[in-house]
């Protein structure tokens, strides 16, 4: 995919463009000249040359925040293995709150408050004793988040609640916490196998923060990655919706088509950084070409379409 240097147009009011930096390249240089390349100044942080955020010693993580405010780079969201698919809910809680601590801390300099987490994968327990698990640990979570002054974000992808919109208002129920709310990935509707535009319907007015991918399903029932709009995640109609709610914050693209660290895809050497910004070009195309035009359409048609 050849990378177009020329920006395409400005994100739509209200709305912020950002991507996660690793899905270009492992360093940090290269993560921040691809979303530079685009225009861009805003980041979502999950590794630096392999290494989680959390896990960065003191002398990177200054080298990474001198980075940053060189190049007039805000960092959206830092994406933690909080409970995720490496992470089953019958594995050390210590793990997530030590991972918290640090990420407070780090956030704190980095100036965000979001935080993405998921809701722990099974591990041969029960249906009810699964649920009763994640409910106490994610209120645990929360807890620790609020008074940190952080927010948690739930992704729609591993664990009890990452592919069910009741579950996750159970979560969000349950916990009862304002430092827990919703991360929408639009592209893991097709490798989990649901609507993303009927999840993102009934969970809507609890999402604080968007990943823009797309995919297509293959005949082994795997995922292949595609542009923004090439495929079956519906990004179009979901990218209208939250426009249509007056839906305001980052939009921030997973191209996952040369990084995919749960299967450990990595092809970021074949040019990775050239379709980082491909995806960020298509993803301003679209938004300007089809999605605004729709909006405006259903707007002038009494909010028909």
């Amino acid at each position: 995919m050849p990378a177009d240097p020329r920006p395409t147009s400005a994100p739509p009011p209200g709305i912020r463009y950002a991507g996660i930096g690793d899905e270009a390249a492992p360093g940090l240089a290269d993560q921040l000249a691809a979303v530079r390349e685009l225009g861009w100044h805003a980041i979502e942080l999950r590794s630096v040359d392999g290494c989680a955020l959390a896990d960065l010693d003191h002398r990177a993580f200054g080298a990474l925040t001198d980075q940053l405010a060189a190049g007039g780079t805000d960092v959206v969201c830092v994406d933690s293995r909080i409970a995720n698919w490496s992470r089953p809910v019958t594995g050390p809680l210590e793990d997530d709150v030590d991972e918290l601590r640090i990420l407070a801390h780090r956030c704190a300099v980095l100036g965000t408050r979001y935080v993405r987490v998921m809701s722990y994968p099974n591990d041969g327990l029960s249906e009810p004793e699964w649920a009763r698990r994640v409910h106490r640990r994610m209120a645990v979570l929360a807890q620790r988040a609020e008074d940190a002054g952080l927010v948690l974000l739930h992704e729609n992808c591993a664990g009890w609640a990452g592919t069910s919109a009741e579950r996750m208002l159970e979560l969000l129920d349950r916990v009862g916490s304002p430092a827990l709310r919703l991360l929408f990935d639009i592209g893991n509707g097709v490798p989990y196998g649901y609507d993303s535009a009927a999840l993102l319907d009934a969970v809507i007015d609890h999402v604080d923060h968007v990943h823009v991918k797309d995919a297509v399903p293959t005949p082994t029932g795997e995922a292949a990655y595609t542009l923004p709009g090439q495929g079956r995640s519906q990004v179009r109609a979901c990218l209208t919706a939250l426009l249509r709610r007056g839906w305001t914050g980052t939009w921030s693209i997973e191209p996952h088509t040369h990084l995919r660290p749960h299967d450990g895809t990595d092809t970021r050497e074949d040019s990775g950084t050239a379709a980082f910004v491909a995806y960020g070009r298509a993803l301003e195309r679209l938004v300007a070409q089809d999605v605004l035009p729709h909006v405006v359409a259903s707007r002038q048609g009494g909010g028909r379409g």
